[in-house]
């Protein structure tokens, strides 16, 4: 900067200004991940200028980076490859929490070429920063490829870690308020969908249902006789059948039913876009899951328990919230009244196996 003029250094100071002031605004606008990480890269293309670069972010349980954002030459080829903690240039920054500048990658045996050969793409220079929160790596931004018109220096290498610290704060911020969002909603025994928002999901489909007419139906069942669990076992081990309970739904179930603890030994799933006889077939298989397992075989406890179920439709059973939850506790109660272990549909006799 010795070299340059007041002008271009008051233009230089007010671009530094100008990009923070732009972070700030990214950083309150919104806490979806996506959009804060677009809107942050979108104020770093602004800035630098590169032709080719990317985020990684840390994956802490597999202890490894993956591609979260890629632009440039051979990006679609890049994303899904993963990284290893301490490997390549953006494994190094990742690990030792320190940005890394390499002109020719060339003469750094850091340099990972794993990566080249697979997109077919040539790198020549590396600038990578980690992005860091209470002393923390999230993540690692790295710039690829500047050109001798656009060359990075010391100055722009401080610029681009406050970027990524900024970066990291948005995504830290982001991350908490989506686990409190989580705690609000979701069970802490099964990790299901709490009661409380059960009723959101219901409406969800309710208002889906008065603009498409896609029918949705809904299971409510009760596991039989858990209190002799309890009594035997104690509540710790009937805690935990609960959460075995509550993984069996999730893997018996499709990726778009919606599943809740209503309530004890009470859940409930929630089936979108489907009719009742789809819903009947899903409470069988999803009966049949349960009757079949074997929980804490390896205490030695070999527990074996049934459930009674109820299947309602909504628009046929009910047209409303609350008729919909009586009409499936209805006709749960005419299994759980009489023989237990069973399936009855809302508006029929008790269908028993």
């Amino acid at each position: 900067m010795a070299n340059q003029t007041i002008a271009e250094r008051l233009t230089s100071f007010q671009e530094e200004a100008n990009i923070y002031n732009e972070i700030g605004k990214a950083l309150t606008s919104s806490l979806e991940i996506g959009e804060i990480l677009q809107k942050i890269m979108h104020t770093i293309v602004d800035y630098f200028r590169p032709g080719n670069w990317s985020l990684l972010l840390l994956d802490e349980n597999a202890n490894d980076l993956y591609f979260e954002i890629v632009v440039g030459e051979a990006s679609n080829k890049i994303k899904g490859i993963r990284i290893k903690l301490g490997e390549g240039i953006a494994g190094w920054v990742a690990l030792h929490g320190q940005p890394l500048l390499v002109p020719d990658v060339n003469q750094d045996p850091r340099f990972l070429q794993k990566i080249d050969k697979i997109s077919h793409f040539s790198t020549e220079s590396i600038v990578a920063v980690p992005m860091k929160s209470k002393d923390k790596v999230l993540g690692v931004i790295e710039l690829i490829n500047n050109n001798e018109l656009n060359p990075l220096g010391k100055r722009d290498l401080e610029i681009l870690t406050t970027v990524a610290d900024y970066a990291a704060i948005a995504l830290e911020n982001s991350r908490n308020y989506q686990r409190i969002q989580e705690l609000t909603i979701t069970d802490d025994v099964t990790g299901l969908y709490n009661s409380r928002y059960l009723h959101q999901i219901i409406k969800n489909e309710m208002d889906r249902f008065e603009r498409y007419h896609n029918p949705f139906s809904i299971i409510f069942f009760d596991l039989d006789f858990f209190k002799r669990v309890n009594d035997t076992y104690g509540h710790l081990v009937g805690s935990q059948m609960l959460n075995k309970v509550g993984k069996i739904i999730l893997k018996t179930t499709r990726k778009v039913d919606l599943s809740a603890r209503y309530g004890g030994d009470e859940f409930v799933v929630i089936l979108p876009q489907t009719d009742k006889k789809k819903a009947h077939t899903a409470a069988k298989r999803l009966r049949n899951a349960i009757n079949s397992e074997v929980f804490f075989a390896e205490e030695g406890f070999n527990i074996r328990i049934t459930a009674s179920f109820g299947v309602a439709t909504f628009g046929d059973d009910a047209t409303s919230k609350d008729e919909l939850l009586r009409a499936v506790d209805e006709a749960m109660y005419q299994i759980k009244g009489t023989t237990r272990d069973g399936i009855a549909l809302a508006g029929f006799p008790a269908d028993q196996f």
